[in-house]
């Protein structure tokens, strides 16, 4: 039996690896992208643009530690075949390989890599006879707007990325669909994904609040839905582990969703920060990120870049908290876990 991890060197099928390993040394884990991670340790920033379209890694590996998986290059926007390994009927894969940072790409670099990707895979697992499949896709698909967003929350995705996943969903429903019977499809839409080796938003927060560099824009009562990388791979596997053959889509999130003034005061209390977070009202800055845009927007400063930092990401995780799924980490505790990967040094 073969664990098939698409896309496996990034964040989150780092930690998925890392927890197939710790339930199972023996366990045969294969991480299949385009990327290979032994490149990327000590890279200079020039260096890792030349290489790969990630601006600023930083390792989801702990110091001291390994990598959990077998590299194999595989680039999922054509087809997958040649491969060291005997693929199986019984082997599960677990589809990560997305570009997914928006923005930052060209429009048609998110349908080329998420909607080809997601039928290659599709392909590779009904030639080999595999059932089970685990793909990752976004909270993206449900487009931006203030209101609460269940997993029957009809999608209107507004952006290339958030079309491509929607549409990488349906792709490996299809799949699901032309054998109900035996295969088994869980779809997660997580939240804001944080932990070592993030290198996204709540790293970004955690500097900005060290810095004196954040501020609230606007309001502190923005909701950002988020959820715990070592929680999301956990709850990944629980499902892995059932029998039973299912259709599943579930936002993956901690229940009920913080807001951003909660968010800050947890991570100032785990890691001992003490710096003063300012409020700047609408009234103030909106001037300023008009005068901001007219000189060119330093640090992407403008009223556009102002109001999305406003509307909230306001997710349901009621239907992960009630699955029957116990959550390992409360959000100071996956907080705090993450500061300990750190040596309780910092958050990144």
């Amino acid at each position: 039996m073969n664990y098939i991890i698409f896309g496996g060197t990034g964040f989150i099928g780092t930690h998925l690896a890392n927890l197939l390993y710790e339930q199972n040394s023996n366990a045969s884990i294969w991480n299949l992208d385009i990327v290979d991670p032994s490149k990327l340790e000590g890279m200079s920033e020039k260096e890792l643009q030349e290489y790969t379209t990630i601006k600023h890694w930083k390792t989801p590996v702990v110091d001291g530690e390994t990598r959990k998986s077998s590299f194999v290059y595989c680039d999922v926007r054509k087809s997958i075949e040649k491969l060291p390994f005997t693929p199986t009927s019984e082997d599960v894969i677990f589809n990560f390989a997305a570009v997914h940072r928006t923005p930052g790409h060209p429009d048609k670099a998110y349908f080329e890599t998420n909607i080809r990707g997601a039928e290659n895979v599709c392909a590779f697992a009904e030639k080999y006879g595999i059932k089970k499949i685990v793909f990752t896709s976004s909270i993206a698909p449900y487009g931006a707007a203030e209101q609460l967003k269940t997993e029957e929350t009809l999608p209107t995705p507004n952006t290339p990325y958030g079309i491509s996943k929607l549409v990488a969903e349906k792709i490996h429903q299809t799949w699901q669909a032309k054998d109900t019977l035996h295969r088994q499809l869980t779809i997660v839409r997580p939240g804001v994904v944080f932990g070592k080796g993030e290198n996204g938003n709540f790293t970004r927060l955690y500097w900005g609040i060290n810095k004196h560099s954040f501020a609230y824009p606007g309001r502190k009562d923005t909701i950002k839905a988020c959820v715990y990388v070592k929680e999301l791979v956990r709850f990944i596997l629980w499902n892995v582990e059932k029998e039973d053959a299912y259709n599943e889509i579930f936002n993956c999130t901690f229940e009920p969703a913080y807001t951003i003034e909660q968010i800050v005061s947890s991570m100032k209390k785990v890691t001992g920060l003490t710096q003063f977070v300012p409020y700047i009202p609408n009234w103030i800055i909106m001037p300023i990120a008009s005068v901001a845009k007219c000189l060119g927007s330093p640090m992407g400063i403008c009223p556009a870049r102002v109001k999305k930092l406003q509307i909230s990401t306001n997710i349901s995780g009621k239907k992960m908290a009630g699955c029957g799924y116990i959550f390992k980490y409360s959000f100071e505790e996956a907080l705090n876990d993450w500061f300990n990967d750190n040596k309780k040094q910092w958050l990144k």
